[in-house]
Order: structure tokens, then sequence, then C-alpha cells
């Protein structure tokens, strides 16, 4: 199956800039509200360090691009809409269904989960278009 490794790791790269907008500037003071986080609890988090969290964070970006090519390929999904159709039914298929789970029993907010949802959602989306793209 041909996968265009280039094509993975700027998908990566997208992603994690994604993630920093929508987690940062969009909707960060949002996503820090929904999750209960105080002051304290962010200067934690900034005293421990990032650096790793962010390392683990791409390389989990890298083989859900990675997955997701494999996917196109093995689909034949490789026009822009296709991709994207696949790209969809794997988010409400998989991880749309199986976030719901911290709603029902973890007691997260229901707006957390749309939060997060949206931001996987639309992060799928621009990497199967990236995928597509540049096949």
């Amino acid at each position: 199956m041909p996968v265009n490794y280039l094509s993975v790791l700027l998908a990566g790269v997208a992603s994690m800039v994604l993630g920093f907008l929508w987690y940062g500037l969009l909707f960060g003071k949002t996503w820090i509200k929904l999750m209960k986080f105080s002051e304290k609890d962010i200067k934690e988090g900034k005293k421990k360090g990032m650096a790793k969290l962010y390392v683990v964070n791409f390389i989990s970006s890298l083989v859900t691009a990675f997955i997701l090519a494999l996917l196109i390929a093995l689909t034949n999904a490789v026009t822009v809409s296709n991709s994207m159709f696949l790209a969809l039914m794997l988010w409400l298929g998989f991880i749309a269904t199986t976030t719901l789970g911290s709603v029902l029993w973890e007691r997260k907010s229901f707006k957390l989960y749309l939060l997060n949802n949206s931001y996987n959602l639309i992060n799928l989306l621009a990497v199967s278009i990236i995928l597509a793209i540049l096949r």
C-alpha cells in the first residue's frame, strides 16, 4: 500500500497546529473551565514541563495520520470528498461513540464532549484533506 510519508508528516504537524489553535487561542479558556482546572493546576502543569507531552501528542498525531493514510489507500478513497467521508465515518463510528462514555460514566460535561469531539472531527477532516491532496 503506497503511503506518502511526507503527507503523513505534514498532516501530523497540521494536527498539532490545529490543536494549539483549538485548545489555546480559540477555546482554551472554555476548555480549562470545562475541565475544572484551577490556576494552581495550570501552574503545576507548566512546572512539570510540557515538552514530553507535546512529543507524545505529536507521535499520536503521526500514528493517526498514518493509519488514516492506510485506510484511504485500502478503501481507494483517494479523492478529497471520499477521504473526508471516510474520516467522517471513522469519527462517527469510533471516536464520537467511544468518547461518549466520558459523559455517561465519568460525569464529564456534555459541553466538554462537544468541544473535544468537534476538534476531533475537524482534525480528522483536515488530516484527510492533506492526505488526499498530497498522496
